[in-house]
């Protein structure tokens, strides 16, 4: 028996132990363990659509392009690439070293060499309507076609292919860095249909072995990896094991004991163990594990319908002045540091969150706490001290009514009459999506790292129902700007037009930005090169794990 094929089994029979009994550790083997309490639904990259499905399924796959810790746009499977045409071709030249993982798809079971008829199959199969893949949307709107059925994504030769746009758009490589993009072999989904899903191959740093439903799923070193740091051939772990504990206190205890090396994120049952009043680590538990956090590409705000409709007919909304008083009315740095432990940076700056790149310093001028302004602006729109002014009525759901009753008390001092209106949030989802509401809570996480992927929110030809323009905003300066900007390749001039924009929409007021969110991780002291990035993207690859 090679030595390979030893380590390989001496593995998995470890894990596979762990799985029947608990959260053994494995001796002389370096497994990195996190918990999943959501549940994966599926390993087909062409269905990560969801944090859980996403994370595992970047360690399986990988893609013509990458995201570093920055969010700036990295070689992966691609090893380099030229924008030709007035930015409408990309001509990605691929790397000669990419295999696919072992798997009994292939001839002798052995993984073959990936090539551009790889990538071609692989994103003609995202976008095709049978795969019924939500990730269709973020392509195929974007690619020329040169016929009814053929997209134009052509392999010039094995380690070159060209994709060809309609138009510009300058946002289409951190497109492809979603894991929708992954690349895949269609052996694999000849050879298994439906259930690749539960059989994934990819070109990944780490590759399936075993899932067992409700409670473990572990995939193993891939030794044929294409990559390396500066501590050598990726990836460093031998092992990563998934467990999939529903009940947040009990992985919150399983991390204590040590047996999950890694959580991200906080929950309410074990919030004011781990944090203090100001957001920062219990000191009980320094030397224990560390607190990682970073700017999340997440905007919380309140959202207000401002084209003229009969809905809006005698809503004191539909003025700039009333929704600029809003925003002045309420503390958010208070909001932040009471309600939220600080676990959050206070929005006031743009909709364009602080951890987009290029907009790291919180460039847009938003709103600061200005009571004497909110009263001045209600003056001004002929309602002083809110006389004869109608009560607005606030649309929520139960997770966030204490920060709506937060804002709601603050408004009521300067003469904002607004009550709070608590909903289901899939009832509420839908009245937004259809127009029905003139002043809810909303969010916006980014689906990539681009600017443009929040401003299009105010683009007027996405209107809701058939876009995310929620608020109905239209101006038409701002719509020229933003088709400028989609097809500008020079990056300072599209981030200049970006950051005139994002100003625009917080002059404007047709939302009121909350906060920005952040990411958090308590990880192991043992664990090193685990990193943080706005888009809380895991990444396992250079991750390092020492005894304790």
């Amino acid at each position: 028996m090679s030595k390979i094929v030893y380590i390989t089994i001496l593995i998995i029979a470890i894990i596979f132990t762990a799985c029947q009994s608990g959260f053994d550790k494995p001796e002389g083997k370096t497994v990195f363990r996190y918990n999943e309490s959501a549940g994966i639904s599926s390993l087909d990259p062409a269905f990560a659509r969801d944090q859980a499905n996403i994370w595992a399924s970047n360690q399986i796959f990988n893609g013509l392009v990458q995201l570093d810790d920055s969010l700036l746009v990295k070689p992966s499977i691609a090893k380099s690439w030229e924008i030709l045409d007035s930015g409408r071709t990309y001509i990605f030249h691929l790397r000669s070293d990419v295999v696919f993982h072992d798997n009994a798809c292939f001839m002798d079971s052995v993984g073959r060499k990936m090539i551009a008829a790889d990538v071609e199959y692989s994103l003609k199969r995202v976008i095709n309507i049978k795969t019924l893949s939500p990730g269709a949307v973020w392509l195929s709107n974007l690619l020329r076609k040169d016929s009814v059925d053929t997209y134009a994504i052509y392999p010039i030769n094995d380690s070159t292919i060209s994709i060809k746009l309609k138009q510009a758009f300058s946002p289409f490589l951190g497109r492809l860095s979603m894991q929708y993009f992954s690349v895949i072999p269609h052996e694999a989904v000849n050879l298994y249909g439906k259930d690749f899903s539960r059989h994934p191959v990819g070109t990944g740093p780490f590759y399936f072995k075993l899932w067992k439903e409700g409670v473990k799923l572990v995939l193993l070193k891939n030794e044929k990896y294409f990559e390396s740091d500066n501590k050598g051939k990726l990836p460093h772990l031998d092992a990563v094991a998934i467990s999939f504990i529903i009940d947040k206190q009990s992985v919150f205890l399983e991390f204590v004991k040590g047996n999950i090396d890694f959580i991200s994120g906080i929950d309410p049952s074990y919030k004011d163990e781990l944090l203090q009043g100001d957001g920062s680590l219990n000191p009980k538990y320094k030397g224990e594990f560390m607190l990682m956090s970073a700017p999340y590409l997440n905007t919380e705000y309140l959202g207000i319908m401002v084209e003229k409709t009969p809905l809006m007919q005698n809503s004191p909304l539909r003025l700039r002045k009333i929704r600029q008083a809003i925003n002045y009315s309420f503390d958010r740095k208070k909001m932040m540091r009471y309600l939220r432990n600080n676990i959050g940076i206070a929005g006031n700056n743009g909709f364009v969150p602080v951890g987009m790149p290029g907009f790291e310093n919180g460039i847009t001028q938003g709103y600061n706490y200005n009571p004497d302004k909110a009263r001045q602006l209600l003056m001004d729109a002929g309602f002083p001290n809110g006389e004869g002014m109608p009560v607005i009525t606030l649309s929520t759901t139960a997770a966030y009514l204490d920060i709506c009753k937060y804002i709601q008390q603050q408004a009521e001092q300067v003469g904002i009459s607004m009550e709070v209106d608590v909903n289901q949030a899939a009832a509420l989802r839908q009245m937004i999506a259809n127009s029905k509401m003139p002043f809810f809570r909303g969010s916006w996480i980014a689906d990539y790292a681009d600017p443009e992927n929040y401003l299009a929110l105010f683009y007027s030809p996405n209107f809701c129902p058939a876009g995310a323009n929620y608020t109905h905003y239209s101006n038409p300066k701002f719509d020229l700007m933003y088709e400028k900007a989609r097809g500008e390749t020079d990056l300072a001039k599209r981030l200049q037009l970006y950051r005139e924009m994002d100003q625009m929409v917080i002059n404007d007021a047709p939302v009121v930005v909350l906060y920005y969110d952040k990411v958090l991780r308590f990880v192991q002291n043992n664990i090193q090169g685990l990193g943080i990035n706005s888009m809380n993207l895991l990444q396992l690859k250079n991750v390092v794990k020492t005894e304790k």
